[in-house]
């Protein structure tokens, strides 16, 4: 056991230094959006008290129509994204149809430009369309990007089920509709959590696109909110709100995250996600 210990001591002790360098970060912004400008200054990395819990108040009034604005859009987004990329991914695993390779194909081909590259063209499409400083142009082009990668993803969780269950089925009278509604769905569902929590994480982190979109500043989601939220901030020197409204915008994610791990590491190691 000795031998063991010893020999697995400098591996655990570099997972230990991972662990600290991961987490600190969130500490520290946990305890700074509970101090104010004199405990800061005085104690920059520790904890101080009295704990000052009237920050998160202040941060929220000001950071409170981001996070609605942010929430919206996700959730809207995320749902397009799921419906017609499960739609299009099973379609492509287990349809036959004209130019189904061809069009599969280009599909998969739109993951190799890098997104900035089309920041040019959707904000032309987006304004051709009227959809400028609008809540639903933003939805109309997440919906868009996030469709190449989840219908890769979820093409493979499809067609890595027994093709038996869905002969088996059709014998029994089961239409090509309930066999995705019934069977499909119900089996490939963690890998579909996972896509859902991947393009969640996507929007909700978004900046460049809704910084060209969106000149409204009540229509800011979060990312580009917390930006004039900083500068307001810092302007005055006022580290704990501004510390509390980082972590204000952090929560919903670590909320998910913690309810929603087992499946997405579960969707994550499956064999649907074979590269």
């Amino acid at each position: 056991m000795l031998k063991t210990l010893r020999r697995d001591l400098p591996s655990h002790i570099f997972l230990i230094f991972l662990v600290i360098v991961s987490v600190y970060p969130f500490f520290f912004m946990l305890v700074t959006s509970v101090k104010n400008n004199a405990q800061f200054y005085k104690s920059f990395f520790g904890i101080t008290f009295p704990l000052h819990f009237g920050n998160y108040a202040k941060a929220w009034a000001a950071v409170a129509p981001y996070m609605w604005n942010t929430a919206f859009v996700a959730i809207v987004s995320v749902s397009i994204i799921v419906v017609a990329a499960s739609l299009a991914a099973y379609a492509f695993a287990r349809l036959r149809f004209r130019m189904k390779g061809p069009l599969y194909i280009a599909i998969l081909s739109l993951m190799m430009i890098p997104a900035e590259l089309t920041l040019i063209p959707l904000f032309l499409e987006i304004k051709q369309l009227g959809l400028m400083n609008s809540l639903w142009g933003l939805i109309l082009i997440f919906s868009a990007g996030g469709q190449a990668f989840t219908i890769f993803v979820l093409r493979q969780a499809f067609a890595s089920l027994p093709e038996e269950i869905f002969e088996s089925a059709r014998i029994d009278g089961c239409s090509e509709w309930r066999a995705f509604w019934r069977i499909a769905l119900p089996l490939a569902k963690s890998v579909i959590g996972t896509m859902a929590i991947w393009n969640l994480l996507g929007v909700w982190n978004s900046f460049l696109v809704p910084l060209v979109v969106l000149n409204n500043p009540s229509k800011y989601p979060i990312t580009v909110g917390l930006l004039q939220f900083q500068s307001q901030f810092v302007s005055q020197i006022d580290y704990g709100p501004m510390f509390a409204g980082y972590t204000i915008a952090a929560l919903p994610l670590i909320i998910l995250f913690v309810f929603t791990m087992r499946m997405f590491l579960r969707g994550l190691t499956s064999s649907a996600i074979k590269f």
